[in-house]
């Protein structure tokens, strides 16, 4: 099968992006013009302050409610951060607890550390990772405990008390929390694990999602003070990261009242214009809903259908790109595909037309 990524990006302005939890929804044009000073001065013919853009890690913690006790590493993505840190905490022979589905670069990068992943199936209600199961997960050579909240692709998230009950199980077991918050802004609800172990928690964080920076390569780690120096030394970029993504990225923190509010509106809105479709349509049906994520899955099990099949006809026939399961479950990736809806809305309504006759016409 030939690579969807190349057939999309030798077509991408035909193409509607739903495969990547991309965001391509309006934010404010506040950021576009910092940005476009930011390219006439020139700002990209020097490297970044090593540390970042001076006021940038100040303004992430002020945003996330931790002014105090904690430190931020800027980093291009969020995946190097989360590279890097599983490096500076995990041994040969450790292992993470983590939910599948999930978002597997991370799994991959744990066992590049020559560390095991202790996968819980969590492709059933609740459709996340529950206390007693990460309790019961937890063993003599468990190091961390990856929670990915919102969790990528379910649109799950975990309650404030479950939240509580997972930071209790790492306190009481000398524990990490990689706390993967990628999709906090698109959620209803929503709790850091800092506020029980703090001392405890890594969180990783992105601006591909809330401020649609996805080709910026923007990202960060916050780091409790005590580990900051002891985490600082694996650092894989010590020369920062794309200093115009970093002066986006500070005003759209900086501005988010004026931009976040009507963007999450219209995401969800979008959602419900899917659900709509989905439940017009016999065999497929969506196992969260509403996503406190920017994207959802599509349960197509009833079809006997192959998402991976489902995914490239509706890329050829259609320059329509969703992802098929297999990318982020190995144990449950046949029964769904993923898609995400941060697109403009007459993109998301023609996808609601054509993705039930997709699956008409394919069984």
């Amino acid at each position: 099968m030939e690579d969807p990524f190349k057939y999309a990006h030798e077509r991408e302005d035909e193409i509607i992006w739903m495969s990547q939890n991309t965001n391509e929804l309006e934010t404010t044009p506040i950021i576009q013009r910092e940005i476009m000073n930011a390219v006439k001065s020139k700002k990209y013919a020097l490297y970044p302050h090593q540390k970042g853009l001076l006021g940038m890690r100040k303004t992430l913690l002020k945003d996330l409610g931790l002014e105090e006790d904690f430190g931020a590493i800027i980093t291009n993505g969020a995946i190097e951060a989360s590279y890097f840190l599983t490096r500076a905490i995990l041994e040969p022979g450790d292992n993470v607890i983590a939910s599948d589905p999930s978002f597997m670069p991370i799994h991959h990068q744990v066992r590049l550390c020559d560390a095991e992943m202790k996968e819980i199936y969590v492709y059933k209600d609740p459709y996340h990772m529950t206390v007693d199961e990460v309790n019961e997960a937890v063993d003599d050579s468990t190091k961390a405990i990856l929670l990915i909240d919102p969790l990528n692709p379910l649109g799950s998230s975990y309650t404030r008390s479950e939240v509580k009950g997972i930071s209790e199980i790492a306190e009481d077991n000398d524990l990490w929390v990689i706390d993967d918050i990628t999709y906090r802004d698109f959620a209803y609800e929503h709790t850091l694990t800092t506020e029980f172990v703090p001392e405890r928690t890594f969180l990783i964080y992105s601006f591909s999602k809330n401020c649609g920076f996805a080709g910026m390569r923007l990202g960060a780690v916050v780091i409790p003070d005590h580990m900051f120096e002891e985490i600082s030394r694996w650092r894989s970029n010590p020369l920062s990261a794309n200093i115009l993504a970093q002066v986006g990225a500070k005003v759209a923190l900086e501005t988010k009242d004026q931009w976040l509010p009507k963007m999450i509106e219209q995401s969800r809105k979008n959602q419900e214009i899917i659900k709509e479709a989905v439940d017009k349509t016999d065999g497929i049906h969506l196992p969260v809903f509403p996503s406190n994520t920017n994207m959802f899955v599509i349960d197509i099990q009833e079809t006997g259908l192959n998402p991976d099949e489902i995914q490239e006809v509706l890329l050829k026939e259609h320059n329509i790109f969703v992802r098929g399961g297999t990318y982020v479950s190995t144990k449950a990736g046949s029964n769904f595909v993923r898609v995400s809806f941060t697109v403009p809305e007459p993109q998301v309504r023609k996808f609601a037309e054509i993705f039930p006759e997709v699956i008409e016409q394919m069984r």
